[in-house]
């Protein structure tokens, strides 16, 4: 019999799935459990519809994040640190989050979690930032830390 998984099975598949699994397994368990629905033709067209648009969704958010990649490729972000008298050693290290925010004040809606840094930054000068945009699309930006 053939059913459209609604959650992930293990051992028979993933969510949005159609497959093929023996008629008992599949209205005594899959379906009771609301798991499964029966295959039918028309939910199988409709599953596979769903299917067609989470694909389209997935293409233009991959095609929005590499043009945000595309357009981040030669920027240099200032971001400020607070540090002792007469231009000592700075206090605390630049965080992600205050990456995030010298990004957005240059209207770059980038969220902090998103902000990868190697090793913390606890120094003034330029470094290289890696932002992870989308799965597989990444972009490294430089940052120059400045005094406040």
């Amino acid at each position: 019999m053939k059913v459209i998984l609604l959650k992930d099975v293990k051992g028979t598949g993933k969510k949005g799935e159609i497959v093929e699994v023996n008629d008992g397994y599949a209205r005594n368990f899959l379906i009771k459990k609301g798991m499964a629905q029966e295959g039918t033709s028309q939910n199988i067209y409709v599953a596979e519809q769903r299917k067609k648009a989470y694909e389209a969704k997935i293409a233009a958010e991959r095609a929005e994040a590499k043009a945000v990649a595309e357009k981040l490729k030669n920027v240099t972000v200032k971001v400020a640190a607070k540090c002792g008298e007469n231009g000592g050693r700075m206090f605390g290290s630049v965080t992600s989050e205050m990456i995030a925010t010298a990004l957005q004040q240059l209207g770059y809606d980038i969220d902090k979690k998103k902000v990868e840094t190697k090793e913390s930054i606890r120094e003034f000068g330029a470094f290289d930032v890696v932002l992870r945009l989308y799965p597989e699309v990444t972009q490294t930006i430089k940052i120059e830390v400045v005094r406040a």
